[in-house]
Order: C-alpha cells, then sequence, then structure tokens
C-alpha cells in the first residue's frame, strides 16, 4: 500500500484553515459599494484588530497586497524610492507604478544598512522611502529595519515593510517562545514604534487568509485611503474574507502562542534530525527550510526524487541568491512522524541524486 504524500509547500505557517462551518454567515457577499465611499464595520473592527497586533496607530484594510502597493508610494507622494534588493515582487511592483509617475527607484544591497545610507548620501534624497520585506523567506534573515529607520530618519525619510511572512509567526520575544508571542510580526519582534514605519501585510499566510492591511501612523493610512484609486475602481475585500479574518485573530488570540510554539518544536526537530543525516540546512528557525547547495548534487534530481518518495517540497530561486534551492515548509498542521519520514527522504534524495544511481521506492 503506498503510503500517503506528505505536502511541504503550504504557507499556511499556523494551520489555520477557516472553513465554512466555522465561520459565522453573512448576508451577501460583497456590498457592491466601493471602500472610498463606504466601509462595512466588519471591515473597521478587523482594521483595528490588527493594528493593535502589529502596534500602530491605525490600519485600514485591502483586498490584496497587490492593491495595497498599487496605491501606497504614489499616495505618500514618494519621490525617491530605496529597494531592499531581496524584496518580494509585489511591493516592486508598487515602486514600479510610482516610477510611471514619476519617483527615482533604486535597489540596495540586501540586508545592508550601510549600502543604503551611501545610496541615500549620493542621491541627496530629501524624504525618502525605503521598501523591504520584513522576513526574507530567501535567507530566513529579519531584516534591519531599526536600522534602515535610522538611516531614513537622518534624511527625513520612512519605511515601508511587507510582512506578510512575519505576520501571524513573529512576535514579542519572551522565554520559551521561540517566535515570541502575539503574532504581531516584525515591528513586534524589534520592539518598533515608530511614526515613520508603515507595514503591508497579506493576512493568506500565517492567518491565513487572503487580505491584506496597511498599518502605520494615521496620517499617512488617512492619505491612502483618501488617494488609493483601486478603492474606488476595485471592490473591497468580500464579506467572506471580513468573517475569515476576523475568525483568525480570534484564534490568534486564543491559540495562536501554542501553535507557534508547536511549529518552532517541529522546524527544531527537523534541523536536529537533518543535522544527524547529515542534510545541511541554511540557518534559522523560519518555518521555510532550504537545504545548502552540495557540491555534486543536483538539486532538481533530488527534487523529483522527493516526489516519488511521496514527499512534495518546493525547488525555487530565491531573490537574495544564486541558483535553485530546495526547501520545505513546515507548519503547524504537520506531526512530528511527517517530520522524521521528510528529513528521511530528503536523506535519500540527497544521497541517490550525488551517486545518480536508481531510486528505490518503498
Amino acid at each position: 500500500m503506498a503510503r500517503a504524500v506528505i505536502d511541504l509547500t503550504s504557507s499556511l505557517y499556523l494551520g489555520l484553515r477557516h472553513g465554512s462551518a466555522v465561520l459565522p454567515p453573512w448576508p451577501q457577499l460583497t456590498t457592491g459599494v466601493p471602500a472610498a465611499l463606504a466601509v462595512a464595520p466588519e471591515a473597521g473592527t478587523v482594521a483595528a484588530g490588527l493594528a493593535g497586533l502589529i502596534g500602530t496607530k491605525a490600519a485600514t484594510l485591502a483586498p490584496s497586497t497587490l492593491h495595497a502597493f498599487w496605491d501606497l508610494f504614489v499616495a505618500m507622494g514618494a519621490r525617491q524610492i530605496h529597494v531592499d534588493a531581496g524584496t518580494y515582487p509585489i511591493g516592486r511592483w508598487g515602486a514600479e507604478r510610482a516610477r510611471c509617475r514619476g519617483a527615482a527607484v533604486r535597489t540596495f544591497r540586501h540586508h545592508d544598512p550601510a549600502a543604503l545610507r551611501r545610496a541615500m548620501t549620493a542621491a541627496g534624497d530629501r524624504g525618502p522611502v525605503v521598501l523591504a520585506d520584513g522576513l526574507c523567506p530567501g535567507c530566513g534573515g529579519v531584516a534591519p529595519v531599526g536600522d534602515y529607520l535610522d538611516v531614513a530618519r537622518r534624511f527625513g525619510g520612512t519605511v515601508v515593510i511587507d510582512d506578510t511572512q512575519a505576520l501571524g509567526v513573529l512576535g514579542t520575544p519572551a522565554s520559551g517562545h521561540p517566535y515570541g508571542t502575539g503574532g504581531g510580526g516584525t515591528a513586534r519582534w524589534a520592539g518598533l514604534s515608530d511614526a515613520r514605519l508603515t507595514v503591508v501585510a497579506s493576512l493568506a499566510k500565517g492567518l491565513g487568509v487572503p487580505v491584506a492591511v496597511v498599518a502605520g501612523s494615521r496620517p499617512v493610512v488617512r492619505r491612502y485611503e483618501a488617494r488609493g484609486e483601486t478603492r474606488v475602481h476595485c471592490s473591497p475585500p468580500s464579506n467572506a474574507h471580513l468573517s475569515a479574518a476576523a475568525h483568525a485573530l480570534r484564534c490568534n488570540t486564543a491559540r495562536g502562542d501554542k501553535l507557534r510554539k508547536h511549529l518552532a518544536h517541529l522546524v527544531i526537530g527537523f534541523r536536529t534530525l537533518a543535522d544527524a543525516q547529515g542534510v545541511a540546512v541554511m540557518p534559522g528557525l523560519f518555518p521555510i527550510q532550504t537545504v545548502r547547495p552540495m557540491a555534486g548534487v543536483d538539486l532538481r534530481d533530488a527534487y523529483r526524487r522527493l516526489g516519488k518518495l511521496g514527499i512534495r517540497a518546493v525547488l525555487h530561486q530565491p531573490r537574495c541568491g544564486r541558483g535553485a534551492v530546495l526547501s520545505v515548509i513546515l507548519t503547524a498542521a504537520h506531526r512530528e512522524t511527517d517530520v522524521e519520514r521528510a528529513v528521511e527522504a530528503i536523506g535519500a534524495a540527497l544521497r541517490g541524486a550525488a551517486e545518480g544511481g536508481r531510486l528505490a521506492v518503498a
């Protein structure tokens, strides 16, 4: 009898699914009214909850981070945008739209505040905007947001982070909690509360809801709401999304810290077993665990072998690196036995890819 396939490709880090049976009903899917004209009370409640979670003065919702970034830099009146080289494409697309409106857009070395300072000095910036991911899924590193803020402040600038990966996973550092508590994201993790910081994040990863939040100071959020063109020409988040987002916040309050501890336990277990198997993985406890490239090992071949062994992994090319890498994504829905089987299969796949021999499938 064939063994069940273990899926290690999903980014639902806390394992939250929000099935229709557990969500409160909604009278209609959408009102047909754009957000610029009227906002559902539920949207205001969810936005307020997210502002409290992230630690900002205000927040508002968008259907996706694409909608949010399409409008944000233009609404902010950004004329100079400095983009961390590892930034996710959707944030970059927002910067490119601002470029079409006359903004200068430059890229600086990934997670390098000194490179950012040199770029701003050379450009003679006043009021620049820095764009970065709060947490990089490629290298697993948290952006030096505090340092970016220090640099931007010297030039009268601000920082915008895409915190999609960290929201729901990272929180306020606390003993016994490897990811911290609360799940408020990078700002909470770094202890930052700064009016110059704006957070854009999708809830689709850690909290399991495909809806986005723009959180920051009241002036920035109000300006985004007043000037955002997608709030006029696109539909707002549906009532189904609002119901799921409210449910996600309740779940996070009730059991989020327990789920994060379980997830950290699985990741630590994975790393321990991998080390025992001689499988080298990149540093860090983020749920995306990446195998270090190895001389003489074709990772594409290893990926195919893993599939035949019943392990669905991710073969991808990080924005902050060179070449293809092989990763697995652990979630709180996985079990210890899943981790054990995954590590065993990865070891076998890498050995097989190195030897170029035939794969024996159990």
